[in-house]
């Protein structure tokens, strides 16, 4: 199998090559015809390289005498006959699924574990012995891949489990397509690899549906998306956008620290009606009539006839962009007709009518007129301004009390908080396109239409796959292989930018399926943006209430989806912790029963024979103990991971006070084998080892703080150690008392 894939792998670069050198040399081709060549052979190549690394990870001995292999990508012999099974095929779907009590036609399932090229490790679960020959059962090996891939030290990305998916991680992977599937687990359950094997899985199998308009990938924070982001590739799945809920406003960057006072009050959603009624309030009705002179004639706009102009513009049920152009031409209407009657409407023309109203709708005055009356709006401009106003705020949220008005009262040119892309979004959706943006989209839209007219006879001509298969000297067997490639090639001549660049750059971009992480943390007002981009409510949210750390949070999943997908939505829950220890997990279980007594944690599958330790440390002791740990730590794991979580209001302070420790909040930290975070950062994420400093602190600076001292606790999948004040949930537990010194 290998050698099959050198030989599509050499193919690949050898037409990349070939694109590249063309476009040294010179060629009949366009720019974008060639540029469309290097990104379909280099994506190609990249993918076949990505693979590379644990090529087949499995084998299914079937009773009926076949035997499959399962990898990450298909490949096939010169007969078109398959060398190795892509894992989303129906054919490898018994490789997850099949157990003793159930084998599904399976005798033999064999996992295998791969170092390079280089098979270092197999493992065989045994699902019917009785089917089983003399000889092979000779040949049985045993050891528990799944253990063996959760000890493995972490690297500060998060790794594929596509070789040990488990039988109820499987079929949630595989669940159908329409609706919203909620999967709820605990931490370390699986839920974010599941969402991304999900996602790779409906993308192989929808191919042609999602192919178009994409799957979306919501993350909490920069942090984890950088943590996950080779998850996909390693997949053969290159075309998933990922992105934060602070990135869904394209042109915005929205990483300006807030309170969270201020951001549960803009996530509330009630803001909706809020931002409605601030912009009402732009239109003015002045209470006395208007005084205007243009040339010699004077001219009088009473308010009457500028309320009517509002009502008759607003009967239109455009947006307030949109229903503007109406307003104005009632307006001008109403001053052309004072002209023509001073003049004398005998004495003037049709077309003298409409010179009348050119002239005044270039008029200075008269457009400084209309722009009080009725002013175009930006998103940005509207909550600039209506947050900085502490009359406007008041006039547009009556409901909202002189303290919550004073959290989220800013400076007009502050930068922009996460909480403010929401409220961007529906102000978009309120305002609609001022005159200046439609016609620039108009202009860019006439530009890529000549530009695809230009390619399409060519494209017709070379897309065709006989063709296609001439040029690029593609063999007969292969065709089916580059049939993805060739429907790529096509868009990419009539759009050479990727689905991702498209898809980020337009606000109402839909997606065919949207798929959140860490979804309890989404706001209301995040969940009515988000829905947006998913209009047909096809959907996988994964998260856990018990961890909601937002003020704005989600508190019931019902309480969300009956608002959205009514009878629409459906919930799968994982049950077994393959991250966290059972040590640990008895600390975390403690906290979670303090949060909801109702609440189960997930049952953990193994133990470590290392007990947490948790130490209360003075205040003015708590720097040096926290060195100290992180030299026994480091120690313990070898070239791990080390994660110090600390409370946000004092990681400026740890991270002054520590040395050699990477302190940042770009993604990058991930690359330390020691970062400091603070529990927003940590979110999703894993180490070999966690120190927690200052617990008492991290629960008292939040309202849902238990909750992230629950977070923080099941981030380690070996140590754990708790330093500084300790809050009384650490000590009213049932675990081994003496880890604590």
């Amino acid at each position: 199998m290998y050698d099959r894939l050198d030989i599509l792998r050499e193919r690949a670069k050898s037409e990349l090559d070939r694109v590249q050198l063309e476009e040294t040399t010179g060629t009949d081709q366009s720019y974008t015809e060639r540029e469309s060549f290097t990104d379909l052979f280099s994506g190609r190549f990249s993918q076949l390289s990505s693979v590379e690394r644990g090529l087949c990870f499995g084998r299914i001995d079937e009773t009926a005498g076949e035997q499959f292999h399962i990898g990450r990508i298909g490949l096939f012999d010169d007969d078109y006959e398959p060398i190795l099974v892509d894992w989303r095929t129906p054919v490898a779907q018994v490789f997850y699924s099949a157990t003793a009590a159930e084998p599904l036609g399976v005798k033999r399932r064999r996992h295998i574990r791969l170092r390079g090229r280089t098979v270092v490790g197999v493992d065989d679960d045994l699902l019917d012995l009785e089917a089983l020959g003399d000889g092979e059962r000779s040949t049985l090996i045993g050891e528990a891949a799944l253990l063996s891939s959760l000890t493995a030290s972490r690297t500060g990305r998060m790794n594929e489990i596509v070789a040990t998916i488990q039988s109820e991680q499987d079929r949630i992977i595989r669940a159908s397509l329409p609706g919203v599937l909620v999967v709820q687990g605990g931490p370390g359950t699986g839920k974010t690899v599941v969402a991304l094997h999900r996602a790779a899985y409906l993308l192989y199998t929808h191919r042609e549906q999602l192919g178009r308009s994409g799957v979306l990938v919501v993350g909490p924070n920069s942090t984890f998306l950088r943590y996950i982001d080779q998850v996909l590739p390693s997949l053969g799945e290159t075309d998933v956008v990922l992105a934060t809920i602070s990135e869904l406003y394209p042109g915005v960057s929205a990483t300006a620290p807030e309170s969270a006072e201020a951001a549960r009050i803009k996530g509330d959603l009630a803001m909706a009606d809020v931002l409605a009624e601030a912009i009402s309030r732009f239109r003015v009705v002045p209470t006395a009539p208007i005084k205007l002179k243009v040339d010699q004639h004077e001219l009088v706009l009473r308010p009457s006839a500028i309320r009517k102009a509002q009502q008759s513009a607003l009967t239109a049920r455009e947006q307030h962009n949109r229903a503007r152009p109406l307003f104005v031409r009632r307006i001008l209407k109403t001053l052309t007709n004072q002209i023509v009657e001073r003049i004398g409407r005998q004495y003037v023309g049709a077309v003298d009518i409409e010179d009348i109203e050119k002239e005044l709708s270039e008029d200075d005055r008269v457009l400084e007129l209309l722009d009080r009356l009725w002013p175009e709006l930006t998103p940005q401009l509207l909550i600039s301004v209506l947050f900085s106003s502490a009359d406007r705020l008041a006039a547009a949220a009556p409901q909202l009390t002189d303290d919550e008005r004073t959290a989220v009262l800013r400076p007009a040119t502050a930068d922009w908080a996460p909480s403010d892309v929401a409220l961007l979004d529906e102000a978009a959706e309120l305002l609609g396109e001022t005159s200046g943006v439609v016609a620039g989209r108009n202009r860019q839209a006439a530009e890529e239409a000549a530009a695809v007219e230009a390619n399409r006879e060519y494209a017709h001509g070379v897309i065709d796959i006989g063709l296609t298969a001439e040029r690029i000297e593609i063999m007969p067997w292969e065709i089916e292989q580059f049939k993805d490639l060739i429907a790529q090639r096509t868009r990419l001549i009539e759009n050479p930018f990727t689905l991702a660049e498209r898809a980020a750059s337009d606000r109402t971009w839909v997606f065919g399926h949207v798929i959140v992480d860490e979804a309890q943390e989404l706001s209301a007002m995040d969940w009515r943006m988000l829905m947006r981009r998913c209009p047909r409510r096809s959907m996988t949210l994964v998260g856990d209430i018990a961890q909601t750390g937002s003020a704005a949070g989600v508190r019931s999943w019902s309480d969300l989806l009956d608002r959205y997908a009514p009878r629409r939505w459906r919930t799968a829950e994982l049950t077994v912790n393959y991250r966290t220890p059972a040590e640990i997990m008895a600390v975390a279980a403690n906290i979670l029963t303090t949060i909801d007594p109702t609440l189960t944690p997930p049952t953990s599958v193994r133990r470590t024979g290392t007990e947490p330790t948790i130490c209360s440390v003075p205040t003015d002791e708590l720097t040096d103990a926290l060195a100290a740990a992180i030299k026994t730590s480091r120690e313990a794991i070898d070239d791990g991971h080390l994660a110090v979580i600390v409370p946000t209001s004092r990681y400026d302070q740890f991270a002054r006070a520590i040395p050699d420790i990477a302190h940042t909040h770009d993604p990058s930290v991930l690359d330390a084998d020691v970062a400091l975070l603070d529990v927003a950062q940590s979110k999703g994420l894993e180490f070999d080892a966690v120190i927690i400093a200052d617990p008492t602190t991290i629960v008292a600076e939040s309202s849902r703080g238990l909750s992230d001292l629950y977070v923080a606790t099941t981030r380690a999948t070996k140590h754990l150690t708790i330093l500084g004040d300790l809050p009384d949930v650490l000590f009213s537990r049932d675990y081994d008392q003496s880890a604590t010194t």
